[in-house]
């Protein structure tokens, strides 16, 4: 019995039918071990050879390159023959076929020793892993694609968007998301986490959405994921998301038409910014009086189509792109609008001073920000057609329209919240911004240090309720209401023959 015990151990020893080497082999399945390369590094130390693992075109995949019979390569790879022996110049090759989705490789051995059972075993079964694991890979990079192709189509409806085309992103999503972007009304949602995760979160967000949203990797912030959803139910899923991470954030706008996409973005980002001293770490825009509510709508409308006349000698289309670039351009950074549209900084710089050329403006002046971003937000809200003077075009001047009761007494109260603050920071806010929103040049004029501009204006900020260092709809507020009450000159804007 001993006898017959030592025998088998031998024969197993010399045939290799023990599992030592297929346990390696198998190792490599798991799902930390899936790397070609590596099972081709394995199988050359494993029986001694050089190994290749070549491609349909007889490229090298993984290994090393060797010197093959270029026949059988190619009626292996053809399928004429599964497997070929080789043997001639003191080396002894074997050739097998390994399966692919799309095309068939060669898995190509060569050792100067002739290939026992165990050594022709390994390779066999190899090639079978190899396989699958090139299955698996292929399998895998088509759905990153098709993961990155949708995202990519997300962010081109999310641009469309921005830009107030409506209808090409409704087409647009249609193919993929029907009835998504059916209502006329969205909110917009931004979620802020860190951006090593946004990926994790940005899964999450289309998962506790149900993919009833748009929901897209900012261009502009690595760590903000966009979420636009005319869903009532859409808020309450990212803010139960928000409550089980403690490093997520989220700002939502008020419900706006899909046409002030780039509007609500701008609340939701202002929204966040409060979001950060919240407990539950969520908050809403919230709706405060604006100073172009208070002026009297008609009068409002006759001279924002009366600025902007300039800019009714383009083409649709044109006219369309230079007004929405411009939006996005004076509420956001050159850089951070180039992102969200798709396009270069150039682009959006160039565009921008196009509408300075046509308008006779200099958008470094705040005041003249202030004055176009005012008519560029109500002009959202007028027909697409070209207004004309007359009955309902009274051609009130900007002066007359700040000077109403209601924009004085709401520029006084919101200036007034300053007066208490003995360092005088409603002077220092004034010159800032007449400065263009340099604290250098501010200081010079003020006798201080430019920090200590800094500190006045950041100071003013949570007295307020409004952001001014971040520049855009807070800041132009403010210049507004410096206009009301006279401490900054009202901008002379050329009006159009």
């Amino acid at each position: 019995m001993a006898g017959r015990a030592d025998g088998n151990r031998q024969r197993e020893a010399q045939t290799g039918t023990g599992p030592a080497w297929a346990e390696q082999l198998l190792e490599h399945l798991r799902p930390a071990g899936r790397d070609v390369r590596r099972v081709v590094a394995w199988l050359s130390g494993t029986v001694g050879a050089t190994v290749a693992l070549l491609d349909a075109a007889g490229d090298v995949v993984a290994g090393d390159r060797l010197a093959l019979d270029a026949d059988l390569v190619t009626d292996i790879i053809a399928g004429r023959i599964a497997s070929a022996a080789w043997e001639g110049r003191g080396s002894h090759q074997r050739l097998v076929r390994v399966e692919h989705p799309s095309h068939a490789c060669v898995l190509a051995v060569s050792r100067q020793a002739p290939f026992d059972r165990r050594a022709s075993d390994v390779v066999t079964h190899t090639a079978q892993v190899l396989g699958l694991l090139l299955t698996a890979n292929e399998s895998a990079a088509a759905g990153h694609r098709l993961r990155r192709a949708t995202a990519d189509l997300r962010l081109a409806i999310l641009q469309l968007l921005m830009v107030e085309d409506t209808i090409a992103a409704r087409r647009v999503a249609a193919g993929l998301w029907p009835g998504l972007l059916d209502a006329e009304t969205a909110c917009v949602y931004v979620v802020e986490s860190d951006p090593a995760v946004r990926d994790r979160v940005a899964e999450e967000c289309l998962e506790r959405t149900r993919e009833d949203a748009l929901v897209v990797r900012c261009p502009a912030m690595d760590g903000h994921v966009i979420v636009v959803s005319p869903r009532d139910t859409t808020g309450d899923a990212l803010r139960s998301l928000v409550g089980e991470h403690a490093d997520l954030f989220l700002g939502g706008s008020v419900r706006q038409s899909l046409a002030r996409t780039a509007t609500a973005y701008g609340q939701a980002v202002s929204a966040l910014a409060v979001a950060h001293f919240r407990p539950a770490k969520t908050a809403v825009y919230a709706e405060r009086t604006h100073p172009e509510r208070l002026m009297d709508p008609v009068a409002l409308r006759g001279w924002t189509s009366r600025v902007l006349r300039p800019l009714d000698t383009l083409s649709h289309h044109t006219r369309a792109e230079l007004l929405a670039t411009s939006r996005l351009g004076l509420e956001f950074t050159a850089v951070n609008a180039a992102k969200v549209l798709g396009v270069s900084r150039n682009t959006v710089r160039a565009r921008m001073e196009r509408v300075e050329t046509l308008l006779g403006t200099d958008f470094a002046d705040l005041t003249v920000r202030a004055v176009v971003h005012l008519a560029l937000n109500t002009q959202i809200g007028l027909p697409d057609t070209r207004l004309a003077d007359g009955p309902g075009d009274p051609g009130l001047r900007l002066a007359e329209l700040l000077s109403s009761p209601a924009v004085r007494t709401w520029a006084r109260d919101l200036l007034g919240r300053l007066d208490a603050d003995a360092r005088n920071p409603r002077r220092t806010l004034r010159t800032w911004i007449a400065a263009g929103g340099n604290a250098e040049r501010a200081a010079q004029a003020l006798g201080v240090h430019a920090q200590t501009v800094r500190e006045h204006v950041r100071s003013a900020e949570p007295v307020l309720e409004r952001q001014l260092l971040a520049g855009g709809t807070d800041l132009y507020e403010v210049v507004l209401a410096h206009l009301a009450v006279g401490g900054l000159d009202v901008p002379a804007l050329p009006r159009p023959a």
